[in-house]
């Protein structure tokens, strides 16, 4: 697959497809990573938690491809206390491995990135593609630009299209939640019991993989706001912003309880926020439970 694929066609954004087109390039790697790097780091990225020497490998592959590539202005990464600064238009926010904390039992996890037209910290309304990429029993990847989303399998080199025109199913089936019944808030139990009644469970420890499964069967993945983490676990300028605008633009919906997450301010680049993906219906239904307990 060449260095200057553009994996978006039609555009004239140069710079965001080939930048599309380095995540699918650097997947083979990160994969072998996984597989090589298991071990803990000495280290813990900038939220507090502890580094794989897989997290390191694919954050330094990343940064060095991407900031390789004219047009790309700035790097910033879950695993870097600040953002890499060079000169171009467009800025590339990664969680360069997404469920990490999965590695040692073999399960789902990937990287999820975002490209914007300002450098983060910024909202989720400039970002102009975001995508991820799942390494599971094979390597797929989706992204999402000018409201469309596609997915690709990587094998062998080659990204091919798989689906030209990914959305959220009509009529839910899954749902996956984190953060533990005991520390939910009212609203967000009281709701949580009413699609436990009508959907299946799906969760498997990884928001990459529970989202994927939201794209596949329709549903709602939830990380709400907990009783001792009202501000949430997942960060917003590297998981919420970039999956909350795929899921959109697939005809779904994204929260943090009261707005969409592409609206919520943001001052440094690692803070966090409540988080809810799914069917415009089942997060609708979610906004108007939270207003109801205010």
């Amino acid at each position: 697959m060449s260095k200057s694929t553009d994996l978006t066609p039609g555009m004239t954004d140069t710079t965001t497809g080939r930048i599309v087109s380095e995540f699918a390039d650097a997947a083979t790697e990160i994969r072998e990573a996984i597989a090589t790097e298991r071990q803990f780091a000495d280290e813990e990225n900038p939220s507090g938690e502890s580094q794989l020497a897989a997290d390191l490998v694919a954050d330094d592959l990343l940064e060095e491809r991407l900031l390789a590539l004219d047009g790309v202005g700035s790097y910033a990464s879950e695993e870097r206390e600040s953002v890499t600064v060079d000169e171009g238009h467009r800025h590339v926010a990664v969680d360069p491995l997404d469920g990490s904390s999965n590695l040692e039992p073999n399960s789902g996890m990937g990287t999820i990135f975002g490209v914007y037209d300002t450098q983060p910290p910024t909202i989720g309304r400039n970002l102009v593609a975001a995508g991820f990429v799942i390494y599971g029993p094979t390597t797929s990847m989706v992204v999402a630009r000018n409201d469309r989303v596609r997915e690709y399998i990587i094998h062998d080199g080659d990204a091919r299209v798989v689906d030209d025109d990914v959305s959220v199913p009509t009529d839910p089936t899954v749902y996956g939640f984190g953060g533990g019944r005991e520390n939910w808030n009212d609203a967000f139990a009281d709701y949580a019991t009413e699609l436990q009644e009508r959907l299946k469970l799906r969760y498997g420890g990884a928001m990459i993989a529970d989202v994927s499964q939201v794209l596949t069967y329709g549903g709602l993945f939830s990380y709400p706001a907990l009783e001792y983490r009202p501000t949430g676990k997942l960060r917003l300028q590297f998981e919420g912003q970039p999956m909350g605008y795929i899921v959109e633009a697939a005809g779904g919906k994204s929260s943090d309880g009261q707005q969409s997450l592409l609206d919520r301010g943001i001052d440094d680049i690692h803070d966090r926020t409540p988080l809810h993906l799914g069917n415009t219906s089942l997060i609708e239904r979610l906004e108007e439970r939270y207003e109801r307990y205010e």
